[in-house]
């Protein structure tokens, strides 16, 4: 089979189903159940009944492409989720970007308070790294290392919350394109490229064929923020699940706002292809699932 493309009848939606609910179930089976007062509630909002969980996805395809251990690839899917909706917890703070709606309802610290938003991302935050160091033998400690490794350099400094605070400097500012790059590669795109590394490191990884798995997280990564800018432009609300217009409203550089509509759009179709030829060029066997994937985050409509 070429890598990305697929020889017999296969669906990306059956696909992601089944995947989904691996996911769900694992997410509310660990999320929140043990911890006191209302910190797991909300942690439990924070997570579960929402959201297009394309990192876990990412996760789940990349192990496969690699034939990676299907334990170590559950827990990594849900700790990248966990991060993700820590980082979502605290960015809606008034603090940060003070938003009431996400994932089309109230944010978590409108619905529990500043204090129990804030400690309900923290707890997040802890749980992600405990669900990658399981003490019963199903994911080998070395794994354990690399795939923790993993998800603290895509979250820290050098990724997700690097590119937050280079986002909270540049409002009301120019930024250049390579600038905006940089932002969105950390504060976006490190998060998704760190789920596909998380992915092959479930399993063996030739290095050029992590090295192409590289390139292509780093291209759809990018490729996803393109297509968020475009759509806080030309969609509402009520199919975002989220408020539209905001970075308008808050005076953020965006893609649309550097480069215009149309431009942007083209340079999400230019950064697809990127994508699919790194997948090409990985010499992987089967990587419908990540081509797909791929797809979907360009020609989504929220």
């Amino acid at each position: 089979m070429t890598a990305g493309v697929s020889t017999m009848a296969w669906d990306v939606r059956d696909w992601s189903q089944a995947h989904l609910a691996r996911v769900e179930q694992a997410l509310s089976d660990w999320v929140g159940r043990d911890a006191p007062a209302d910190l797991g509630d909300a942690m439990r909002y924070a997570v579960l009944d929402g959201g297009k969980r394309l990192r876990p996805l990412l996760v789940l395809a990349a192990q496969e492409a690699v034939q990676g251990l299907p334990a170590a690839g559950l827990r990594a899917a849900c700790s990248v989720e966990l991060i993700h909706a820590y980082s979502l917890v605290h960015d809606d703070m008034p603090c940060m970007d003070n938003d009431v709606l996400r994932r089309g309802k109230p944010t978590v610290h409108v619905q529990y308070g500043e204090a129990g938003a804030l400690l309900a991302g923290d707890a997040l935050q802890a749980l992600a790294f405990e669900l990658l160091t399981p003490d019963d033998g199903s994911v080998p400690d070395a794994m354990q290392a690399v795939l923790c490794r993993l998800l603290a350099r895509a979250a820290g400094s050098e990724g997700m919350a690097g590119g937050q605070a280079i986002d909270l400097a540049s409002v009301g500012k120019a930024l250049d394109e390579a600038s905006l790059r940089r932002m969105h590669r950390l504060k976006t795109g490190a998060l998704l490229q760190g789920s596909v590394l998380m992915g092959a490191a479930c399993g063996p990884c030739p290095p050029h064929a992590l090295q192409a798995l590289r390139r292509y997280g780093a291209a759809m990564g990018l490729a996803f923020q393109v297509v968020d800018d475009i759509l806080d432009v030309v969609a509402d609300s009520a199919t975002l699940g989220k408020t539209a217009g905001k970075d308008a409203a808050q005076d953020k550089p965006t893609y649309v706002s550097l480069l215009g509509l149309e431009p942007s759009r083209a340079y999400a179709a230019e950064l697809l292809q990127e994508a699919l030829a790194a997948l090409a060029d990985s010499g992987l066997p089967d990587t419908q699932a990540l081509a797909a994937l791929a797809n979907m985050v360009v020609n989504r409509s929220n």
